[in-house]
């Protein structure tokens, strides 16, 4: 009877782990607690698995629940610790398995087994704290098995020998890339674990794991199943142990979470959160009102990249198109004054600016690699062929760790150097001038290779210092503000982007309410510099009201005057000259940007998108489209297109993509554009200048490859491309303005179709699935995608050949 009150109590108090102590004297029995054990027989298999999200780990972990749960006697229980970003992040799986139903706790204080499959991990977080004493522990190292103890952190060793763990490790990384699984080490990592743990006889393991990849991968293609087949027998044969010595021997030791220059607000709240134990901080060290710094991602040095891009000068020709597509904002590049290199590491890589009127500077582009997921557009996009080494480029992936104290020196010098001014000679019209501008959002937690964020560090380098941005609930507000750190950062003067996220239904409305607070801010500064230009200068209040701001020179020229004003107002005591220092800084153009998926702007906040849009208000609208909602897993939206796979699409969509740039042409007041970076950069930094400078509603739907689509993510600027080749994905500008000149308000901006539809939608899962499964439905579908690109194809070309007042030119 006392021991299943006990029982009971563990189960109503599942985060109290406590052991049970009974005497024949009943009186005497006693309850100890002790938040490291877990009530639970011996029988049962405890596990816990340290993974990246995207690199398979949890789906491993969910197909052996399913394993042992399904085709074993065994019960199993499963809980994942992950945030809500897709990939780069940090996963923790809890696994328990045994022979009588399981009433534990969810998260494993004293594991069986514990498997690291990032080595990177050793260096950020306390992976051996949940492991028991006499563990097994698997390490996915990229040394081999006699180099694994030196390369540990020394505070690593000390846990090892003290709870007396046996270690083993394998490098997945490279059994994966050999097979051709990329980074997919999630069949290596999952063999590994049944061969040590002991749950399965090993044949019987084996056997399950590869009826799962049958099918998991089976509609996938017989290829892609018998690479993980091969993955499963490689990883046993790849499977080493590690002799442990005696005495830690390391002369490395775990760094700091973030480093000690840190702002204050980073040390003692993000630091925490970045090492898992925001739970410990008390109510009272977060911020009262919800605002968070912004400029925090910088201090959270991932590591989460096997390989990184390494600049070739003698190769480069400058044209800054790495800088412009790097998803995560870790390529840049500057060019300064001989002068200011003198102080540089001896191989610090420079070369002459390739620039007119700029020849007697230096030009370098560097790569933050701590930074860096490893996605490699970069390499994809480079133009610039080593002529003398057949298949290297300007720019190269190269394994991290042997760069990695290098690259930090090199980083932090980089930072040093001067920016370019923005209001000097160049003019930030084209991608090469543009890659000297500094990105505002910056280390995202994005997956790699991701196709919205390019798009949102533009904006962010040509608007960013006077931006301000509604984000809708999606992708863009999970990798835009998702605790611990935050991506929108600030320039050298401590400006940057005021970034606020709302839900998906009422962003667009979010949006406006802004713009017409400015407006209304403005109007009011306005009528106070007028009522006070005796105080502060009648020629001064003449400069500040009619200042035009098209450009960054007269942007800058403003920022001065305000400067004055403020001196001004602050030698006058008056409840109007407070009321204008208090509101000076509207004075200076501001740029709304409205940012959201497509699920939000073709789906769920369509009603206020287009409220917004018909409001004739200045805002600008950027959709940063993958045609699905891929922040919820993939589900169909009205972006998604016809024939494509989707979550409540699995037969393939049986309707067209909603054409959500013609229907706002329709207003005739909007300015409205269609681009895909990989198609056109060029057009793409064209589009959003336009759009910024349009004096009213803009909408900018941009073409974002996404994870969900199903290929190699290194391949999604040529995925773009072959939208826009294929007439699927046509680049386009409607600009009223043209109008009132008597020209024409739309400009179709590519070249007719060039290869079908199928020659780009075939590249991707999401199309090719169908046509694996029911061939004959695909062709279906396919021709009838065919036939709607044609007609709108011929609809655009129409449009384009009209006069500017509607006739036939």
């Amino acid at each position: 009877m006392i021991m299943s009150v006990f029982e009971e109590m563990a189960k109503e108090a599942p985060r109290n782990h406590f052991t049970i102590g009974i005497n024949d004297d009943v009186s005497h029995s006693s309850l100890a607690f002790d938040e490291n054990l877990d009530i639970e027989p011996e029988s049962v298999t405890r596990a816990v698995f340290w993974g990246l999200g995207s690199d398979g780990t949890v789906g491993a972990n969910k197909n052996s629940i399913k394993i042992i749960g399904e085709t074993t006697p065994y019960h199993a229980q499963g809980y994942f610790v992950y945030d809500s970003r897709k990939a780069g992040a940090r996963t923790i799986s809890h696994l328990r398995f045994g022979p009588e139903p399981i009433h534990s706790s969810y998260l494993i204080r004293q594991a069986d087994f514990v498997a690291v499959h990032q080595f990177g991990f050793f260096e950020r977080y306390e992976v051996l704290k949940s492991a028991r004493r006499g563990a097994t522990m698997l390490l996915n190292s990229p040394y081999p098995a006699e180099e694994v103890w030196g390369r540990l952190p020394r505070e690593a060793q000390e846990g090892i020998l003290d709870k007396k763990l046996e270690l083993h490790t394998i490098d997945a990384h490279r059994v994966a890339r050999e097979l051709g699984l990329g980074n997919r080490i999630n069949t290596i990592m999952q063999t590994c674990f049944f061969a040590l743990s002991g749950v399965l006889p090993l044949e019987e393991a084996i056997t399950g794991i590869k009826e799962a990849i049958r099918k998991t991968y089976g509609k996938r293609g017989e290829a892609v199943v018998r690479m993980n087949f091969a993955a499963v027998d490689a990883a046993l044969a790849h499977l080493q142990r590690v002799s442990v010595p005696a005495q830690a021997d390391s002369e490395v030791h775990r760094p700091p979470v973030v480093p000690g220059d840190a702002p204050a607000f980073v040390r003692e709240v993000t630091a925490p959160m970045i090492a898992g134990h925001g739970d410990d901080l008390p109510v009272s060290a977060l911020p009262a009102d919800g605002t968070y710094p912004s400029a925090t991602t910088r201090w959270e040095k991932r590591n989460i990249a096997q390989e990184v891009p390494v600049w070739d000068p003698e190769v480069c020709i400058q044209c800054g198109k790495c800088v412009l597509v790097c998803p995560h904002a870790v390529i840049r590049a500057k060019v300064g004054e001989v002068e200011a290199f003198a102080d540089a590491p001896a191989d610090f890589p420079t070369s002459p600016a390739r620039w007119k009127g700029l020849e007697d500077k230096l030009y370098t582009l560097q790569v933050a690699i701590e930074d860096c997921t490893g996605c490699s557009l970069c390499v994809e996009v480079c133009p610039a062929k080593n002529k003398s080494r057949v298949g290297r480029k300007a720019i190269n992936m190269e394994p991290q760790l042997p760069l990695r104290e290098q690259g930090r020196r090199h980083w932090d010098f980089f930072l040093e150097l001067p920016e370019y001014p923005r209001h000097d000679q160049l003019a930030f019209t084209n991608v090469k001038n543009v890659q000297l501008l500094r990105p505002l959002f910056e280390f995202s937690g994005a997956c790699a290779g991701c196709g919205e964020t390019p798009y949102l560090k533009l904006l962010s380098q040509l608007f960013g210092d006077r931006s301000i941005i509604a984000n809708a609930t999606g992708c863009s507000s999970i990798y835009g503000g998702n605790l611990p750190t935050t991506p929108w950062a600030m320039n050298a003067e401590g400006r940057g982007p005021a970034w606020s996220n709302s839900l998906f239904e009422d962003n667009a409305e979010f949006g406006l309410g802004m713009r017409l607070t400015l407006d209304k801010q403005l109007e009011y500064a306005r009528e106070l510099v007028e009522r006070l230009a005796a105080d502060i200068g009648s020629e001064l209040a003449g400069e500040l009201l009619a200042a035009e701001q098209s450009d960054e020179a007269a942007i800058e020229a403003q920022r001065a005057r305000i400067e004055e004003l403020k001196s001004h107002l602050q030698e006058l005591d008056t409840p109007a000259a407070r009321d204008l220092l208090s509101l000076a800084d509207v004075l200076v153009r501001k740029s709304i940007w409205i940012v959201g998926g497509d699920g939000w702007a073709y789906d769920i906040g369509y009603g206020g998108l287009d409220h917004v849009l018909a409001s004739g208000r200045n805002v600008n609208v950027l959709v940063l489209d993958t045609e699905v909602y891929s922040n919820t897993g993939g589900q169909s939206s009205k972006a998604t297109a016809l024939g494509a796979v989707a979550k409540f699409a699995a037969g393939g969509k049986r309707t067209p993509k909603k054409d959500l740039g013609r229907m706002a042409m329709s207003y005739g007041y909007v300015y409205v554009a269609q681009v895909a970076m990989g198609a056109n950069d060029g057009h793409t930094v064209k589009v959003f200048r336009e759009a910024e400078a349009f004096d009213g509603p803009s909408l900018i739907i941009a073409y974002s490859h996404c994870i969900a689509h199903g290929f190699d993510m290194a391949k999604g600027m040529s995925q773009q491309k072959l939208a826009s080749l294929s007439g699927y994905w046509p680049l386009y500008r409607f600009d009223p303005r043209l109008e009132t000149v008597g020209k024409n308000p739309f400009q179709l901006d590519s070249r007719p179709p060039k290869i079908p539809f199928q020659d780009y939608a075939l590249n991707e899962n999401r199309y090719r699935l169908l046509r694996q499964v029911k061939p004959r439905q695909a062709d279906e579908l396919f021709r009838e995608a065919q036939q709607v690109i044609d007609k709108r194809w011929r609809e655009l070309e129409e449009l384009a050949h009209r006069s500017a007042v509607g006739g036939k030119s």
